[in-house]
């Protein structure tokens, strides 16, 4: 039997089954998984293992990388690896001419670093650094691979001259500015250190009151007081506030790094502002002050302080008087108090007057000194003749100083008899020595009057005036109302020439009764006035004249004449009647 072999027919294209839809997805997304990273991207490695300071990392490519064991440290920390560690690396290269991966840990930190940093920024959070480096203007920090400039004022609060003990120690920043384009960021230590003493600030303020007595350490001074560290927190300690005594600065008393104890004042929680007290844990040295101190009573005390109007005198430290420029001397009146006393220096005061309650003392100076007017009025009586020196020259009269500093004034009316007073004074120089014969001496306003003309004695001027009064019926009386003519008229008042040519001049508040009508303007040469005599001085033929005074006699002769019977007229018809009755009187019946 024969066989016949057959052959099988190869299957027809027809019959092979095409791969479905589904499967070239799966074989295209197991391309994806098995395709080479890409150069430039962050990707995982195994440390497979640790050789000569060098870690082999397998990241799944033909060969591994190398990364030296420095990139894996710290600042400060050493690096703590292991082989079989799963650690994320930059791929530089693929491969090099070693045939080696190129692998950066450093890069690959820095760039997930990038990533927590912008986040922080946006949301103004702290972020953890290391001081590593010193640079110009400022330090470099670590901030996990990232590398940041902090400026040499954002270290800390105050000045740093020593930044050694921060250096290599893990501490918060703030980012205050970040560029990644450029690679830049700008960290502050300063502002973390201001928030936390901020919220440590409000925290002690809110636990301090008004009151309350507590120790600091002087901080800084300045020359309106002091600031004291309670703490965290600063007071002020004012320059007012560190001794009842007078402090002219606080240096006087207080040195930066001192301990003391003070007593809070006041504190404003708005503002965390507080005021300090150093006084006021001190006995008020003013309680019972004006029993200590009676009106009349001379103490010796110390100057501390001299001003325009007058000096300040310590009597015991916390109490201190003021002696004003008009107590300070019986005839010195112009000179500046610093010309008469000086700072530190003891003198005897008088108490004049005291007000515990204003903290106020009154002193006088001159009330210890034996008042020259006294001796000056003893020695040089009304009448006597007295020499001296002409000080200054006005347009009122000459001043011419007299013994113990006494200034005399001879009055323009009182330089000659027959030339007016203003021609009369053109002959007289500063400096000049001349003879004057005292008129009258008010020791209570302290003045004296001098006369020159009335040296002439024997004069024809003297004799004429002499005559003119006999020929009046006699000298003039005080009290008596004459006419005169105004020959005169100047800023201080009028001078007016009596029948006979006795001159007189009337001072401008002896013008009128009514203050307004004290004006020598209102009156013009020649003009023909009525004025009381007030004082005669026969020595020296000088006569005194007043229009107010002339008026204020007439008002009382009226209101005693009438105010009586008329008591519901006005003064105005009380006036007009008596000078009414006056004019009947003089006219023939």
């Amino acid at each position: 039997m024969v066989r016949v072999a057959t052959l099988s027919r190869p299957p027809s294209a027809n019959s092979i089954s095409a791969p479905s839809r589904d499967d070239f997805t799966a074989m295209l997304e197991q391309s994806f998984v098995t395709q080479s990273p890409q150069e430039g991207q962050v990707i995982k490695g195994t440390i497979v293992s640790i050789e000569n300071d060098f870690a082999m990392v397998d990241v799944g490519l033909k060969t591994e990388g190398r990364i030296s064991l420095k990139e894996f440290s710290m600042p400060g920390i050493p690096a703590s690896v292991a082989v079989g560690d799963t650690v994320e690396v930059y791929l530089e290269r693929v491969e090099n001419a070693l045939g080696e991966a190129v692998l950066s840990r450093d890069k690959a930190r820095r760039e997930e670093s990038w990533i927590k940093l912008e986040k922080a920024f946006n949301d103004q959070s702290r972020v953890q650094g290391v001081i590593f480096g010193r640079v110009k203007g400022g330090f470099t920090v670590d901030l996990d691979g990232a590398v940041a400039f902090l400026p040499g004022s954002q270290v800390d609060v105050r000045p740093t001259r020593d930044v050694g003990p921060l250096m290599n120690q893990p501490q918060p920043f703030q980012i205050l500015k970040m560029d990644r384009r450029r690679g830049n960021i700008v960290v502050s230590r300063r502002a973390v250190l201001e928030e936390r003493r901020a919220e440590e600030r409000t925290s002690l303020v809110a636990s301090l009151q008004e009151k309350q007595i507590v120790e600091g350490v002087v901080k800084n001074i300045t020359d309106y007081g002091a600031f004291v560290d309670l703490g965290g927190v600063d007071g002020l300690l004012h320059v007012t506030d560190i001794a009842w005594r007078r402090v002219s600065h606080p240096t006087e008393v207080l040195s930066v790094g001192q301990t003391v104890t003070v007593q809070i004042i006041k504190i404003n929680h708005e503002t965390q502002r507080i005021s300090l007290g150093m006084k006021q844990l001190q006995t008020d040295p003013w309680e019972g002050v004006a029993a200590k101190y009676p009106v009349g009573v001379q103490f010796k005390g110390k100057v501390t302080n001299v001003t325009d109007y007058g000096a300040f005198v310590e009597l015991e430290p916390g109490v201190e008087g003021l002696v004003h420029v008009s107590e300070m001397s019986w005839v010195k009146k112009n000179l500046a108090p610093s010309k008469l006393v000086t700072p530190g220096t003891d003198v005897d005061v008088q108490v004049l007057e005291v007000d515990s309650n204003k903290r106020r003392i009154s002193l006088g100076l001159k009330q210890t000194q034996e008042n020259p007017w006294n001796s000056f009025t003893a020695n040089h009586p009304a009448g006597s003749i007295i020499e001296g020196e002409v000080k200054s020259i006005t347009e009122f009269g000459l001043f011419i100083g007299l013994d113990s500093d006494i200034d005399g004034m001879v009055h323009l009316s009182d330089i000659s008899w027959s030339t007016p007073g203003e021609e009369a004074i053109k002959a007289y120089e500063k400096g000049q020595i001349v003879k004057a014969k005292v008129l009258d001496i008010d020791v209570e306003k302290e003045r004296v009057s001098l006369g020159i003309k009335q040296l002439e004695e024997g004069s024809k001027a003297e004799k004429k005036a002499g005559a003119a009064a006999s020929a009046s019926g006699g000298a003039l009386k005080k009290n008596q109302v004459v006419t005169g003519t105004v020959t005169e008229v100047n800023d201080g008042g009028i001078e007016v020439e009596l029948e006979g040519g006795m001159r007189s001049f009337i001072r401008r508040a002896d013008l009128a009764r009514d203050r307004n009508d004290q004006r020598p303007d209102r009156f013009g040469k020649g003009d023909k006035v009525d004025a009381m005599v007030t004082s005669v001085d026969k020595a020296s033929r000088k006569v005194s004249l007043s229009i107010k005074a002339r008026e204020v006699a007439e008002e009382k002769e009226a209101v005693a004449q009438f105010g009586s019977s008329d008591s519901g007229a006005s003064l105005g018809d009380i006036l007009g009647a008596a000078l009414k009755k006056k004019t009947k009187k003089g006219e023939p019946e």
